[in-house]
């Protein structure tokens, strides 16, 4: 039995009438401490099908079911990293996981809440700034926090939406280390969103792409059959994962592709272009003496 299900999900926005589906018949089954990737364009509804995982959302048609038990709202056994991080700009590192922990283990003692968010602060390796405050880290390390604080309510699933996107190649590179290592530690059940395929090979074991909305849906999984721990120099060489590559590549640009024919990223709809006519700023000072007298002319 599947630990995380959706059966026929399907979600749109806007009136009923002129309504876009964004998302249609989304069927995915995740076993207990599976670690699988959901590979997208930009804009074909990735975040809303984790929002919908984690209770944000509830889907117009299907069901989400975690556990046996129906997704209807959010709570502490689904745990959400986003990718703007989300952090309160006026706590701590600490103080920014500790208040999850307070949250999601109310009974536990003071010393006991504490020993728990120190340990997931080192997790991530931030106890040298434990006391610094978001504005004063870098991009990488607050998602470091954001990733601790995840953790530290000790979920049943860890979902990150596109977490690493905005950060630059190195850091990237050094969190997704930093990921795989904490998942081989505790073996959580992940569902990473991501637009990078090497990101969901490196990390998954399984990669299921989602194909260009609207009307969304999951392709065919494919299974990420390379030994761990995955050494990405080595990885780029091996046989095996420039055929999982290409596999995914070959669906987002073959039958996932838009079946209108139109580039996923362009824009359906453009805004008209204002008529205006451009001013004559050689002679500078004449300009400001006219437009001067006319202002004054509006106002008496």
């Amino acid at each position: 039995m599947p630990f995380l299900e959706l059966k026929n999900v399907s979600k749109g926005y806007g009136p009923e009438k002129g309504r876009t589906e964004v998302l249609r018949d989304i069927n995915l089954s995740v076993s207990c401490g599976e670690f699988v990737a959901i590979v997208g364009y930009s804009g074909a509804g990735k975040t809303t099908l984790i929002s919908m995982i984690a209770g944000l959302l509830q889907p117009d048609v299907g069901s989400v079911i975690v556990d046996g038990k129906a997704v209807t709202s959010p709570g502490p056994e689904r745990a959400l990293v986003f990718q703007n991080y989300s952090l309160l700009p006026w706590l701590s590192v600490y103080e920014n996981v500790h208040l999850a922990v307070e949250q999601v283990f109310p009974t536990w003692s003071r010393e006991k809440r504490h020993q728990h968010t120190e340990k997931y602060v080192a997790m991530v390796n931030l106890s040298p700034a434990r006391n610094k405050k978001p504005s004063e880290l870098s991009g990488g390390m607050r998602q470091r926090v954001s990733l601790a604080r995840a953790l530290a309510m000790d979920p049943q699933v860890l979902l990150m939406d596109e977490p690493l996107g905005a950060l630059d190649a190195l850091t990237r590179a050094t969190l997704q280390d930093e990921i795989e290592n904490i998942w081989e530690r505790d073996k959580k059940t992940v569902v990473l969103i991501t637009n990078d395929v090497d990101e969901g090979i490196l990390l998954a074991d399984r990669i299921i792409p989602l194909s260009a909305g609207p009307r969304a849906t999951l392709g065919p999984a494919i299974t990420v059959d390379l030994d761990r721990p995955r050494d990405r120099k080595a990885i780029n060489h091996d046989p095996r994962f420039k055929a999982i590559r290409n596999e995914v590549i070959g669906y987002l640009t073959g039958p996932g592709k838009r079946s209108d024919g139109v580039a996923a990223a362009t824009v359906a709809a453009r805004a008209p272009v204002p008529n205006l006519k451009p001013v004559d700023f050689a002679n500078a000072r004449r300009f400001w003496q006219i437009r001067g007298r006319q202002t004054a002319e509006a106002m008496a």
